[in-house]
């Protein structure tokens, strides 16, 4: 692991007009991870990610992408920089087709000799967006969907892709499926930050992972401490037992919030951060 993360934010406060969404918070992405955000409805996840792009109101903290603050950047900026993004819900051009809809996320590219080259990685990487690419993108099923919108983010191929709820509203065959997808782009060596409902799943397939509650860092992991940690399955994941899967060392490494703590990339660590 690069010893510098790709993605750092440091001391983040972010707002919605006079109310205040984030308060101090603190992460950090490295080069071929999947990092994921869970936390109940209002804890402020997706604000991390729309901060990130621009897209929140920031009022405090430095975001650096790359070694660079981006902090207050242009979002087509960022997205430049080579941060790609999947919005929640699976927005799609639903009159255009599929192929339409890859070339819809090749914006800063002019060459079309570029933009078709790009498609077709996209084509090589979700087989069943090939089979479909002259259909209407309305026409998908929502799995398809949000193939599609994964891959449109993926057309400028940027270092870190940023996912808002990829599982969200789709049936359990398409969550193995999206997972799966995700895990394969993550061992081409593809970054990955994600905010996600189904916290079970998405720790499942992440290096790390950070829970929010009200707006505030509260405990961050490997994913597999964060599963296995007891507190963690009774806030967030329904305190049910059969989730602790990786034997019952569930709180062995805790360490409370002192006056000195342990930084946030020590491995080995989940932490109370309240």
């Amino acid at each position: 692991m690069d010893k510098n993360p790709l993605l750092s934010i440091r001391h983040l406060d972010a707002s919605y007009g006079p109310v205040q969404a984030l308060f101090n918070v603190d992460m950090e992405v490295y080069r071929g991870e999947i990092v994921s955000i869970i936390g109940p409805n209002g804890a402020g996840k997706s604000t991390v990610i729309k901060a990130v792009l621009n897209i929140a109101n920031t009022c405090g903290g430095i975001i650096s992408f790359n070694g660079r603050e981006i902090t207050g950047c242009r979002t087509h900026e960022i997205a430049a920089l080579g941060i790609g993004y999947v919005p929640q819900g699976r927005i799609v051009f639903s009159d255009m087709s599929v192929e339409e809809n890859l070339e819809m996320g090749a914006f800063l590219m002019k060459e079309r000799a570029r933009r078709k080259m790009a498609v077709e990685n996209v084509f090589r990487q979700f087989p069943r967006l090939q089979e479909r690419r002259r259909q209407p993108a309305g026409r998908l099923s929502g799995g398809e969907q949000q193939m599609l919108a994964i891959g449109r983010a993926l057309m400028l191929d940027p270092e870190l892709v940023i996912l808002d709820e990829p599982s969200l509203g789709l049936s359990p065959k398409y969550v193995d499926i999206i997972f799966e997808h995700l895990l394969s782009l993550k061992n081409n060596g593809r970054t990955l930050l994600m905010v996600e409902q189904n916290a079970v799943r998405a720790l499942g397939v992440s290096d790390r992972g950070y829970a929010l509650e009200l707006g505030r860092n509260r405990y961050t992991g490997t994913g597999k401490e964060l599963l296995a940690n007891s507190q963690v399955r009774q806030m967030y994941l329904g305190g049910n037992p059969q989730l602790s899967v990786f034997g019952n060392h569930e709180n062995k490494g805790m360490n409370i919030a002192c006056n000195t703590p342990t930084p946030l990339s020590s491995p080995g660590v989940i932490r109370s951060l309240r």
